[in-house]
């Protein structure tokens, strides 16, 4: 009984981690598609919360990379 209340705690964590990970991404994408001036600013942020997520093992680091290198090579397309 104590692993099923433990797993459901661990997954609305990691849910959440994962939700925080989306979210930066998709605004610093925004950022990025209206060539927004605090588009550098979202990728810091967006770059910061898939490391935070990566550290805690709810992002594989390949997948963290790729998503890293898309954010950046979007960001520089529009320069």
């Amino acid at each position: 009984m104590k692993r099923v209340k433990t797993s459901k705690m661990r997954r609305a964590r990691n849910l959440a981690a994962k939700n925080e990970v989306k979210k930066a991404f998709k605004g610093a994408e925004r950022a990025i598609a209206a060539k927004s001036a605090e588009a550098k600013e979202l990728i810091k942020k967006a770059v910061s919360a898939i490391d935070k997520a990566v550290q805690r093992g709810i992002l594989h680091k390949n997948k963290a990379a790729r998503q890293k290198s898309r954010l950046l090579l979007k960001y520089n397309k529009t320069k």
